[in-house]
């Protein structure tokens, strides 16, 4: 099979279409011929070397896909060979076939293309599990979502809105904000020319938000804290702003907050199939529905590996970029 590899650790040139055996099957596993993988932030934190394979993980990128399942044995799941999936990986995303855990598989939401269904996995298993499972935001609650126009950002927004929150969000644009606003964010607010945390408290009336969702970390922590509503959540799953945050503990204490976070590639699969039964049942009929739409930027043909991962270091995009396989 063709498939894209990481030679050795760099920039976007690192990534060389190659050929490699078809994947062997693991017990639980089905084979899926892809016809398009989404691209991810963790993606290229691999190709720079700074995002370790999971033991027993494919080496080569790619953590979404979308596309018919060729072989594996498929139990009373109710899928059938020929079925087209959508499905989250380890790894091995970017190539023409993947394995793939059977219970991370899920159909295609109704209406949707492959190409369209391999946009979602990553973002809203990521998503589900962060804001809705670790963060506990309920129903009456309002919801930050730090850098709304990246393809977790266009996620949270659509999917809290979906559910009836008030969201905002923070982007680098006016025309990123702009964006968000479109999605379902009530007001997105741009972090280059505006204070997020006063605009946040004036919003809610000085009460602050229930949860943020944030990819920063570093600096913003501090800040998010003091926009945070008593007993508020933070819910950290990337560091682009630096590991290291300093921040006032009294508040911590005296306004019961919590701050947590979590990585999702190396959890196991029983964990991943309980979010995946979740969002069959409770997400997955919004996209019939209306209520939710894929966010596409651009796409690319398989062999431009390299250039869609430039694009996504530019952060000139709103939402996702795909490559397409078939």
């Amino acid at each position: 099979m063709r498939a894209i590899e990481i030679t050795q650790p760099g920039k976007p040139e690192v990534l060389q279409l190659c050929e490699r055996p078809l994947p062997q099957l693991k017990e639980g596993e089905v084979l899926i011929k892809v016809h398009a993988a989404g691209i991810n932030r963790p993606d290229v934190l691999q190709r720079l070397g700074h995002y370790p394979v999971p033991p027993g993980a494919s080496s080569l990128p790619g953590l979404e896909v979308a596309g018919e399942i060729v072989d594996g044995e498929l139990g009373a799941s109710g899928f059938r060979k020929g079925d087209m999936v959508c499905a989250l990986v380890q790894g091995g995303g970017y190539a023409e076939f993947c394995a793939a855990p059977l219970e991370q598989c899920l159909p295609l939401p109704p209406g949707l293309t492959p190409l369209e269904a391999a946009t979602l996995p990553e973002t809203f298993f990521t998503v589900w599990s962060n804001v809705f499972d670790r963060a506990r935001l309920v129903e009456g609650e309002t919801l930050l979502v730090q850098g709304g126009s990246s393809g977790i950002g266009v996620t949270a927004i659509q999917l809290a809105r979906a559910l009836g929150h008030r969201v905002f969000a923070t982007a680098g644009s006016d025309d990123k904000c702009r964006a968000c606003e479109e999605l379902g964010a009530e007001r997105a607010i741009n972090y280059k020319t505006e204070d997020f945390t006063a605009v946040v408290k004036e919003l809610t009336a000085g009460r602050g938000v229930d949860v943020i969702l944030d990819m920063v970390a570093g600096d913003y922590v501090a800040r998010e804290i003091n926009c945070l509503a008593d007993d508020g959540r933070l819910v950290v799953i990337a560091l682009l702003g630096g590991a290291k945050a300093s921040l006032d503990m009294g508040q911590v204490l005296r306004r019961r907050l919590t701050i947590t976070g979590s990585t999702l590639r190396p959890r196991p699969v029983a964990f991943k199939a309980a979010i995946a039964r979740q969002l069959r049942e409770r997400v997955w009929p919004l996209f019939g529905e209306g209520k939710l739409k894929p966010v596409i930027y651009r796409s690319f043909p398989l062999e431009q590996a390299a250039e869609a991962h430039a694009l996504m270091e530019s952060s000139t995009h709103v939402g996702k970029i795909v490559l397409q396989v078939l």
